[in-house]
């Protein structure tokens, strides 16, 4: 066991880093072109707060929370979704109080109890985007545009926009009137979780990946023919917007989302490239949460989107990650005297900004190539006595071959070069 990974987890590699640093600086560099900034909250917050924010019916906080009691008796959950710990810190911070809206963007650990399958973790990573102020659907086309262009970014490919409107409490409450009358004579071949749905959140029904209970939903009555006018307008004027950007969508009334904060606008980018659990994006409109957790009335909109998923979707499509920039400088050396030049033109070219290595392990000067070799060391110098006694050290390129003579204190200046 102390050599296992708890169930759920991933260990990161140093083989695969270079793949997580390349995705989250693209991810960083694309929220600084859209005006968004950084927000990093705590790994665990107060419980409640994701009883009221994500809502208590929900598969989340029923069966897929990881909930303790701290030493003081406080009841602490690990976040299981970015979005609630982001309003919460934004609310206690006063940000409501400066320029409005406020964009910000997250990339943080969340933990889910589920059954780990492929693209689904209980230990996984997200990035995230929220605007808070913004009521214009143009606020909701943009958080949609940041993902679209991330992922197009990325290489991937075979991506679909769903888009649906969820309605607000008002007409979503006829809705669901309306769904469990479709649905009672259907309700003892539901599956248990749609039993339990059908009292908290029929509309969630309509989403279970059953398929028995996807043929009992077929013909059920969808949100979209119950939108009041203001959800009606809402969602014609996102449909407008995406358009004056040139994003193409699909409207999927089936599309409701996991999470009960959601109102008008829900969306997810669906691809085929990696089965079963092909979102790789999802998220819409949140009006009344910010008021939940204890803020003024705030309309908010954001997108959560898997870094794992991301990149298995990535290499499903054969997207390009350049290499990992490696050593640029390997040092072999013999002798004490030697050993003591390099340590000093070591420190000289790293303080340089050059990513340079020496030998710790004391191998002869034929195993200390070998060993500038598996590193993938870009070039070599050699220090002995006699490059001590001529003040000249040789620099050779390890991929031509090419050898240049260099004065010793000009080695700094030319590597720079």
């Amino acid at each position: 066991m102390l050599t296992n990974a708890p169930k759920g987890t991933k260990d990161m590699m140093p083989e695969e880093g270079y793949k997580w640093h390349y995705l989250e600086e693209k991810f960083a560099d694309i929220c600084r072109r859209y005006g968004f900034q950084e927000i990093r909250t705590p790994v665990f917050e107060h419980t409640e707060l994701f009883q009221r924010g994500v809502g208590d019916t929900t598969d989340i906080v029923q069966k897929e929370m990881y909930t303790f009691n701290d030493f003081a008796g406080r009841s602490i959950t690990l976040r299981p979704e970015g979005t609630s710990p982001v309003v919460r810190a934004w609310v206690e911070h006063k940000g409501y109080a400066g320029v409005q809206p406020s964009k910000l963007y997250y990339n943080i650990p969340c933990y889910r109890y589920e059954k780990p399958q492929s693209g689904r973790l209980r230990e996984f990573h997200q990035f995230g985007v929220e605007i808070f102020g913004a009521s214009d659907m143009l606020a909701d086309a943009e958080v949609i545009a940041i993902g679209n262009d991330f992922i197009r970014e990325m290489g991937i490919t075979d991506v679909e926009l769903q888009i649906n409107s969820v309605g607000c409490p008002n007409c979503r409450q006829k809705h669901r009137d309306a769904l469990r009358e479709f649905l009672k004579p259907k309700y003892d071949e539901l599956c248990d979780t749609c039993k339990s749905r059908y009292e908290t959140n029929p509309m969630r029904i309509l989403d279970c990946k059953s398929p028995i209970d996807q043929e009992l939903v077929k013909g059920a009555p969808m949100m979209l023919d119950y939108l009041c006018d203001e959800c009606k307008e809402a969602f014609e004027d996102l449909k407008a917007n995406l358009d004056a950007f040139g994003i193409e969508y699909t409207v999927n009334p089936k599309i409701v989302r996991g999470l009960d904060y959601y109102t008008k606008t829900a969306f997810e980018f669906i691809t085929t490239k990696i089965g079963a659990q092909g979102t790789v994006c999802g998220g819409g409109r949140y009006d009344g949460l910010i008021e939940e957790v204890g803020g003024p009335s705030t309309p908010g909109v954001g997108w959560g989107m898997g870094k794992e998923r991301m990149l298995m979707t990535m290499e499903a499509c054969g997207a390009q990650i350049p290499d990992e920039e490696g050593t640029e400088v390997f040092i072999a050396v013999m002798g004490e005297e030697g050993k003591k030049a390099g340590v000093r033109l070591m420190k000289d070219l790293r303080e340089e900004g050059i990513a340079v290595q020496m030998d710790v392990a004391g191998r002869n000067l034929k195993n200390q190539f070998k060993h500038a070799n598996r590193i993938h060391a870009a070039k070599t110098i050699v220090i002995g006595d006699s490059e001590l006694e001529s003040g000249k050290l040789t620099i050779k390129d390890m991929t031509s071959g090419e050898q240049t003579e260099v004065a010793m204190d000009e080695v700094v200046a030319a590597l720079k070069k």
